[in-house]
């Protein structure tokens, strides 16, 4: 049997997603779907890829085409999926947004009944999928509303896993366990090798947090620039799991997309605009202006001392801080993202003391 999962957010999530999948002791294969949704770090342009924007997907095997370790985008569009689809012991399918609720729907329905899954289950890193709007810090609540809405019209049963509750920054965690009937079930304590060797070059942050909370690091961490300190707590390794229909009645996005039934992706952020009063694919085409070229050579003395100013700023802004993401790091200093397995094989060598797998250390 061939178990269906839904990573919510896109992004990082479908590592999150597949970690979740493992903690739940099950031997089937597993198939997750997910959009092409990515910080501007990694794809230049806003909004999701769509499935022409790629070349290399197996279009023959399931209703959705499956990205693939030989997938690429094409363009000037960029995605971590092609490099997680080899990495992932789960097989990646590509969820097209731009169809609209109904189209989504038909997509993950079709998918359902071709691999005689009975059952979904949707994964969403954080929390955010339990926001009711108000949040002050709530950024993009749109990707998770449309796989809530797509769910629900495509009939299927399915239960909603919150992994990290307030691990994206998004919720705070204790907004979102007032929203939960129990405690939780523990992740696990071993970060699986498969996932290991994903942070050493993955930007994902909240998965990354996850697993480090689930292998007992404890203490405030310092993520992407712009964002305060994400405690990791004894919460933080845990996943809670919710019917579909109590993540609906929580989220006031998805039951106005049910209502409205948007055909395009540009008509749902319309419902976004017209409920939460902002578009957050719109405030990516503001903050994709404003980007600047990240620095994409590693000077290995050069980068070091950088660092080591970087890090003796931060440990002083930020006195109660314990960790600090590689990618907080790396982006701040104005890198690459895809240096980022490089600069971690370099501090390996050169400053031992801050590995704290899978983040830095502060207190080093």
């Amino acid at each position: 049997m061939t178990e269906l999962f839904i990573a919510a957010g896109g992004g990082g999530d479908p590592i999150g997603t597949a970690l979740t999948h493992a903690s739940l002791g099950s031997d089937a294969d597993a198939v997750v779907l997910t959009y092409a949704w990515e910080r501007l770090t990694v794809d230049p342009l806003p909004g999701p890829l769509a499935p022409h924007d790629f070349a290399g997907l197996d279009r023959d095997t399931l209703p959705v085409p499956l990205v693939t370790a030989g997938s690429k985008p094409v363009g000037q569009r960029g995605s971590t999926l092609p490099r997680l689809a080899g990495d992932l012991p789960t097989r990646l399918g590509l969820l097209d947004p731009y169809a609209g609720v109904e189209g989504l729907a038909d997509q993950i329905g079709r998918t359902a009944r071709a691999l005689g899954a009975g059952h979904i289950s949707v994964v969403d890193m954080g929390g955010d999928i339990l926001a009711h709007g108000d949040e002050p810090t709530l950024v993009s609540p749109l990707p998770d509303a449309l796989v809530l809405a797509s769910c629900r019209l495509a009939g299927i049963p399915a239960t909603v896993h919150i992994a990290g509750p307030g691990l994206d920054g998004e919720v705070p965690e204790a907004t979102l366990l007032t929203r939960f009937a129990d405690d939780g079930n523990d992740l696990g304590r071993t970060i699986p090798e498969w996932a290991a060797n994903i942070f050493r070059w993955h930007p994902s942050e909240a998965s990354t947090l996850l697993a480090a909370a689930a292998a007992g690091l404890r203490g405030p961490c310092l993520t992407r620039e712009g964002a305060g300190p994400i405690p990791l707590t004894g919460h933080s390794g845990r996943v809670w799991d919710l019917p579909l229909a109590r993540a609906l009645d929580h989220n006031r996005l998805a039951q106005g997309l049910l209502a409205a039934r948007p055909h395009t992706l540009a008509d749902a952020e319309d419902v976004s605009l017209r409920l939460y009063g902002f578009n957050e694919v719109e405030r990516e085409r503001r903050r994709a202006i404003r980007r600047h070229t990240a620095r994409d050579l590693l000077d290995d003395e050069t980068f070091l001392s950088e660092l080591d100013t970087w890090l003796h700023v931060q440990r002083a802004g930020h006195p109660g801080a314990r960790y600090v993401s590689v990618r907080c790091a790396v982006e701040s200093l104005g890198y690459d993202w895809r240096l980022t397995e490089q600069v971690r094989d370099l501090l390996t060598k050169h400053r031992p003391g801050l590995d704290a797998f899978p983040l830095l250390s502060l207190t080093h």
